[in-house]
């Protein structure tokens, strides 16, 4: 994933304030008074275990889900507020889950993030055409141009949506687990190129399992335990075994990356040391 950005805006302030959820017929809440805010220039991630809250963040982003208390606003203003294709200028969304309704060729579909900023009737122009052909080199799917979406493999349809979000050019990115299905080499290359988009003042927000790759990347981190904000701050803050251990549940140890030293994760065996393999 490389080439310049085409049309990048500068990032806005994305927040997340005091934000609560409860989905019809729980008893608990899906977020508890959570806070997130990602800034310009960095990239923002929340982690967490599976049903900590990650993806209602999301969803209230969306307005898919009502807020029982709290706000979510861009540059200040309440997204409740936003007209939608205000709002799909100001923030480009890559959901966990989505399926196209009809087949579509790739450039159609990564044509998509521009309807935004076209007219009613309008057709694509050439700054459209040109943030496509961006969008298509930087998430690197050059390849796949001319196939139709329902023939991509799991980690191509992946790229693609995110090539989509970048067509956008909007000043905020929002990706919930845009790493699934992709291998190690398409993995390191997206957080590569959201490193770099944050590093261009573009405000990144990502939803991740990847604990190891945000440690690297990642310059705040929300760390979510049953709806509830369990640690915030840098990776050095919030990667700690006893905070881990608690919140996964799991025996673990925190060691330093070689490469790069920031923390990283270590999982043990169920009993919490180290089993020996039987002999050959």
């Amino acid at each position: 994933m490389n080439g310049a950005p085409h049309g990048l805006k500068q990032g806005t302030t994305l927040a997340f304030d005091n934000v609560s959820v409860r989905y019809a017929g729980r008893t608990t809440q899906a977020l508890d008074h959570v806070s997130v805010v990602a800034e310009p220039g960095r990239m923002t991630a929340v982690v967490g275990p599976n049903g900590s809250g990650k993806s209602t963040l999301v969803r209230t982003l969306l307005r898919r889900v009502p807020m029982t208390s709290g706000r979510v606003t861009v540059g200040g203003v309440d997204v409740a507020a936003r007209h939608a294709r205000d709002l799909a200028r100001r923030v480009a969304i890559v959901p966990q889950r989505e399926e196209p309704i009809l087949p579509l060729r790739v450039e159609e579909f990564v044509a998509l993030g521009r309807h935004a900023r076209r007219s009613a009737f309008g057709g694509m122009s050439a700054e459209d055409h040109a943030a496509v052909a961006s969008a298509v080199e930087r998430a690197g799917i050059v390849e796949a141009m001319g196939r139709r979406t329902d023939t991509l493999s799991g980690g191509e349809w992946q790229r693609v949506r995110i090539a989509r979000a970048l067509a956008q050019a909007a000043p905020v990115l929002v990706l919930d687990e845009p790493t699934t299905f992709l291998d190690i080499a398409h993995e390191m290359a997206v957080f590569e190129l959201l490193d770099g988009l944050a590093q261009q003042g573009q405000t990144v927000l990502l939803v991740s399992h990847q604990l190891n790759l945000v440690a690297r990347f990642a310059a705040h981190i929300v760390l979510l335990h049953r709806g509830t904000v369990a640690a915030s701050g840098t990776a050095d803050t919030v990667m700690r075994g006893e905070i881990l251990e608690r919140v996964y549940e799991w025996p673990l140890v925190v060691t330093r990356d070689p490469a790069v030293g920031a923390p990283a994760l270590l999982p043990l065996r169920g009993s919490g040391r180290p089993r020996e393999r039987p002999s050959s």
